[in-house]
């Protein structure tokens, strides 16, 4: 007996009871309730509750959708008597065994008596069909009585025709040839509809009006001596083609000229009737904007536009970076630079000291780029340049010591009285530098180095930093930690996978070694030149750099360059020499020849290294 499904009781009870905490058990839970339904089991696991089918109708079903695990059977055959031996059944003859291969690469050896009997076969195969393999049989015993086979010969001999030579140039004159061509040119004509040149095609025109004789058209112009040939042979060049004047139609040019715009033209369809001059041009004139795409994209306001005014932002950086490398070539630290600076004592450099030092380093420099220099290196506004702004805007601070430590004890740190007499004392408010302005280097050493100044060239852009700047700033105080960070979807930039030496077209994945938008908004200085900044940092051999400098025009001895290169290799825990590398140990070589005085560069005398 069958048991009865007994559903569960949902009256009043919510389809997730039991599953979930209700945290507002006084809310009455909205929307309808449904029954839960079957279970995966049950869907996946029905039951078997059809009815059974009559032995009529199953016939039928084991051929269009039999059961599970049963064997489609046609229902023609569903009551064969014979089904029940069908599996023990098998059909066609027994095949025997062929010999194996080894038994016909070597067969056994034969007895007395079959080679006998085999020797017996082969003569009466040998005379009555043909001759054993390789050999010619005798053919003497087929022949007549009497025939002598070696001076008799058989057929009819052939006598010997005109060669290729005489059949495309026959030995024959020209009326010969044409009399022999016109006596069955008739038959040709008909047999294979083939004409002379200029022979009017007979149609059988059967009109009273019609004369056969009649020509019409110009004869085609012919030269005996050859000249169509050659031209036809000695094809004129396409790119002598293109500069030959291209003929054309009038009616053409004009239909072109009132359709198509024409390069350095004006597109007038109606030229006949409306008549402006060649350079009329139509539209109104539009004024260029006042702003570029940087104001645009840090929202600059109208007093702050820079529209026009990079090229001269770009002057006073270049400016800026020379001073920065003739400091760094002249000079050992940072307090002497500064010192040659102020050559007054001061404390700070003014603008006449910095015109006085571009003309020692013989820089020629408008007054207007020195107040925009003074202006950008003057932090305080102030009108004049301190130690600490020296640091920041004039040389690499990080580069060089500060030169502090060899002035003497700490009281000397409050800077050279007048006319650098070293027992003159300032006040603590004229002190060189501030304690509180000095930084260590690292944290490795207890090296100090000036404060970095952060100096805004664009009011509109603010201080801010974003997540994405310190992702990878783990490491320091203030970076963001990512170890807890859950992670969604496929990162932009593939940092898992190398990127392959050769990038299909398809492959749109960015293996870090595309560029982003600061670099395609501000390029650097290789990009504009096809260069690529692997190429200057990627490892080269000797042979590659000595073939870059010397096409450059760098002129060295092979032993200067060969001693360069060790030092470049020197430097490198692996000896990989990169050009970047190698024009930095050409800087030092400079720096060390300028400091010893034997420089065209040097400004003094030599200085001691």
């Amino acid at each position: 007996m069958a048991t009865k499904l007994v559903l569960p009781d949902i009256a009043g009870k919510s389809i997730y009871e039991g599953k979930f905490k209700d945290r507002n058990p006084l809310c009455l839970a909205a929307g309808k309730l449904t029954s839960s339904g079957d279970t995966t089991a049950q869907c996946l696991r029905p039951k078997n509750d059809r009815p059974p089918s009559a032995d009529v109708i199953r016939k039928f079903r084991a051929t269009v959708r039999p059961d599970a695990g049963q064997m489609r059977v046609f229902y023609g055959k569903a009551y064969d008597p014979h089904r029940q031996w069908a599996m023990d059944m098998t059909h066609g003859v027994n095949t025997q065994p062929s010999s194996s291969t080894k038994e016909a690469v070597n067969p056994p050896l034969n007895t007395l008596y079959q080679q006998k009997i085999l020797d017996r076969k082969e003569n009466c195969y040998q005379s009555h069909i043909r001759a054993p393999l390789g050999k010619s049989h005798n053919q003497a015993p087929g022949l007549p009585k009497g025939l002598n086979p070696s001076n008799f010969t058989f057929g009819i001999p052939t006598q010997l025709d005109t060669g290729a030579g005489g059949l495309v140039n026959p030995n024959k004159s020209y009326d010969q040839v044409f009399k022999e061509a016109s006596e069955g040119h008739d038959l040709y004509v008909r047999s294979h509809a083939d004409y002379y040149p200029r022979e009017r095609v007979c149609r059988s025109y059967t009109t009273p009006n019609f004369n056969p004789q009649n020509k019409f058209g110009l004869p085609t112009p012919h030269c005996n001596d050859g000249k169509m040939t050659r031209e036809t042979l000695k094809w004129i060049h396409e790119t002598q083609g293109d500069r030959a004047t291209k003929i054309i139609s009038k009616k053409l040019d004009d239909f072109r000229e009132k359709t198509q715009p024409q390069l350095g033209k004006v597109h007038d369809p109606i030229k006949d009737t409306l008549n402006v001059p060649p350079d009329h041009t139509f539209g109104i004139l539009l004024k260029p904007d006042p702003y570029g795409a940087g104001d645009i994209i840090h929202n600059r306001g109208t007093s702050n536009i820079l529209r026009g005014k990079e090229s001269q932002r770009g002057v006073v950086a270049a400016m800026r970076q020379q001073l920065k490398k003739l400091n760094y070539h002249h000079f050992n630290n940072l307090l002497e630079a500064f010192r040659f600076y102020d050559n007054d004592g001061k404390g700070k450099i003014t603008l006449s000291d910095l015109r006085n030092v571009c003309i020692k380093y013989r820089l020629p420099v408008d007054s207007d780029i020195l107040d925009k220099v003074l202006d950008y290196c003057d932090a305080d506004r102030d009108g004049m340049i301190n130690y600490l702004e020296f640091a920041n805007f004039l040389n690499w601070k990080e580069k060089m010591p500060t030169g502090l430590e060899d002035a003497g004890p700490p009281p000397m740190l409050i800077g050279m009285g007048l006319n650098n007499e070293p027992n003159t004392v300032r006040p603590m408010t004229d002190k060189l530098v501030a304690e509180c302005d000095l930084k260590p280097k690292s944290a490795q050493t207890n090296e100090l180095t000036p404060r970095h100044i952060q100096k805004q060239v664009d009011e509109s852009v603010g201080n801010h930093s974003t997540s994405n700047n310190m992702y990878n700033a783990v490491v320091g105080p203030g970076g963001i930690s990512t170890r807890d960070f859950r992670t969604y979807g496929v990162p932009t930039i593939r940092s898992d996978l190398s990127a392959p030496r050769i990038k299909r077209v398809d492959d749109r994945k960015n293996y870090g070694d595309e560029a982003f938008a600061y670099s395609l908004m501000c390029p650097s200085l290789y990009s504009q030149h096809n260069v690529h900044e692997r190429d200057m940092l990627m490892p080269r051999t000797y042979e590659e750099i000595r073939s870059i400098f010397t096409n450059i025009g760098l002129r060295m001895t092979g032993d200067e360059m060969e001693k360069a290169y060790r030092l470049a290799a020197a430097n490198h825990p692996k000896g990989h020499v990169s050009v970047e590398a190698f024009r930095s140990v050409l800087d030092e070589i400079q720096v060390e020849q300028i400091r010893a005085g034997i420089h065209p560069m040097a400004l003094g005398e030599p200085q001691a290294i």
